[in-house]
């Protein structure tokens, strides 16, 4: 949801517990670099307050991590997470392209789950069907107006142009999507609360979901499971993950029910996409979030789908120094929104 063309601007994913921002130099085609970033936990009373003194920290956080990271534009492209933004393919009679913008702006209320003159809705014109040539593949995505308004109101109150907002997904998308792959991947930012879930082909998402449940109900699990605390459950998670040979394999035994019913919904996933495109075979599963940390998380999921899965890494397509490095080595697998927002071609 692009609202005006700049030139530089900064990356901003206000997450469920920390704020995290990305500058890049450079571009898609010759490769980018890490000009600045910055990375703040931010506790939860701070980020859900919605009075205009939670508003007030909250833009005093931004206002702070920019400066401190040395980010001097005040041009800003926000990552909306999934909660609040509604993604979906449609599929509409081909036609030339004007033609076919008045479609889609006409039938837009048939496509999105509020009413139209409540929602702020983009698209992008992805191609053919795969199953009818007649038709023409859309993504649309929407937002409500009052939630777009509310952040941008928040942001430019100190300071900033607000000059793009994408959902969640599409961005980690656009970051963790392996360059070069002809197949479909199902890539998966496991989160805190949530997980989003987009399977891309073409260089574009062609399924989008987000799935309840990420790390706070792990940690709540295996709390229950072991009898500790959960600061302790999310240390033994975060730390020995699902080897089978440590702990005598307690947090294995704890999370398996939950993590293969989650394997079935990846499953799920991609049989729904297979039957959209059955001449289109996906590859693999790319994991980022808490999944990309996790020790053994790519193996189990892998053997419970039967699908090649490996870790994702953001920062894939980032030329990184060795000191940026080493003062990200702790959260580098979080920052698959604010890469890929950063990522996006400014204009």
């Amino acid at each position: 949801m692009s609202l005006n063309g700049v030139g530089n601007f900064f990356a901003l994913d206000i997450g469920t517990d920390a704020l995290r921002m990305v500058e890049l130099s450079g571009n898609s085609t010759k490769g980018w670099s890490l000009t600045h970033f910055a990375y703040v936990p931010v506790s939860r009373s701070i980020l859900q307050d919605s009075s205009d003194a939670g508003r007030r920290r909250l833009g005093e956080t931004i206002v702070s991590a920019a400066e401190q990271a040395g980010i001097k534009t005040k041009n800003i492209a926000l990552g909306l997470p999934s909660n609040k933004t509604f993604t979906t393919i449609v599929e509409i009679p081909t036609d030339d392209k004007k033609s076919m913008e008045k479609v889609i702006r006409y039938h837009m209320d048939q496509y999105i789950p509020m009413p139209i003159d409540d929602a702020k809705v983009d698209h992008v014109i992805l191609g053919p069907s795969p199953n009818d040539p007649s038709l023409t593949e859309v993504l649309l995505s929407s937002t409500a107006i009052s939630y777009a308004e509310e952040r941008m109101e928040q942001v430019e109150a100190f300071g900033f142009n607000l000059i793009a907002m994408e959902p969640d997904p599409i961005a980690m998308s656009r970051a963790l999507t392996p360059p070069g792959v002809n197949d479909a991947r199902l890539i998966i930012d496991y989160g805190e609360d949530s997980t989003d879930l987009s399977i891309v082909y073409g260089g574009a998402p062609r399924l989008v979901r987000m799935l309840p449940g990420g790390l706070t109900s792990l940690v709540r699990t295996v709390a229950s499971s072991l009898n500790v605390k959960e600061s302790q459950a999310r240390q033994f998670i975060l730390k020995y993950g699902l080897a089978q040979d440590k702990l005598d394999g307690q947090v294995f035994k704890a999370l398996d029910l939950t993590l293969e019913t989650f394997a079935q919904e990846l499953s799920k996933s991609v049989n729904f996409f297979q039957t959209k495109y059955p001449n289109v075979t996906c590859g693999g599963i790319v994991l980022s979030g808490f999944a990309g940390i996790i020790p053994f998380m790519a193996e189990y999921i892998e053997a419970k789908t039967g699908t090649q899965t490996v870790q994702g890494n953001p920062w894939q397509m980032v030329v990184v120094t060795q000191q940026q490095q080493q003062a990200l080595s702790q959260v580098a697998a979080e920052f698959s929104v604010a890469i890929g927002l950063a990522e996006r071609a400014n204009k």
